[in-house]
């Protein structure tokens, strides 16, 4: 008999489709999972603590969010978290990326408490997304939408990537 495991793939999509450009985490994560369903959508989702249940026992998770880093509006960044070794950087990076984040408790904070309790993923990617416009309203601003497509193939590429190696 040949058994074939599927990598857990968790895909969370965070932000509010109503702070305008703070919605495309949910967009692109949604239209990742669509193309690839042997991976669980997540979101939209507002806190990271909201994780802690859904990632117990993945083998990936892909955090997709709006981030304000001051790089150009619409640039696409992937930066992987050592979830067994959260560094001093990590923290540092969170932190001052907190002083603009609407949410909560931070990612690396919420990745402690799972190893705390034996709950976190095997690995975990953030994939951002520059945006431009936070306030109350719908719709994306157009460099933000513009990048999009490639944002939904990187996550896609991530996920056929776990699968692979499963």
């Amino acid at each position: 008999m040949n058994a074939t495991r599927t990598a857990k793939v968790v895909v969370a999509g965070f932000g509010s489709e109503y702070r305008r450009d703070d919605g495309v985490g949910a967009l692109v994560a949604e239209r990742a999972v669509a193309q690839v369903t042997t991976s669980h959508f997540v979101g939209p989702l507002s806190d990271p603590l909201d994780l802690l249940g859904e990632w117990s026992g993945a083998d990936l998770v892909i955090v997709v969010d709006a981030v304000q880093s001051g790089a150009p509006v619409g640039t696409l960044q992937t930066i992987e978290i050592d979830v067994q070794n959260l560094s001093p950087l990590a923290v540092e990076a969170e932190s001052a990326a907190g002083e603009s984040s609407t949410h909560g408790l931070g990612l690396v904070a919420v990745l402690r408490l799972a190893r705390a309790i034996d709950q976190a993923p095997r690995r975990l990617v953030v994939v951002g997304i520059e945006g431009e416009r936070f306030d109350l309203g719908e719709g994306l601003s157009d460099l933000v939408a513009a990048v999009v497509p490639e944002a939904v193939q990187r996550v896609v590429a991530l996920i056929e990537e776990a699968q692979s190696c499963a």
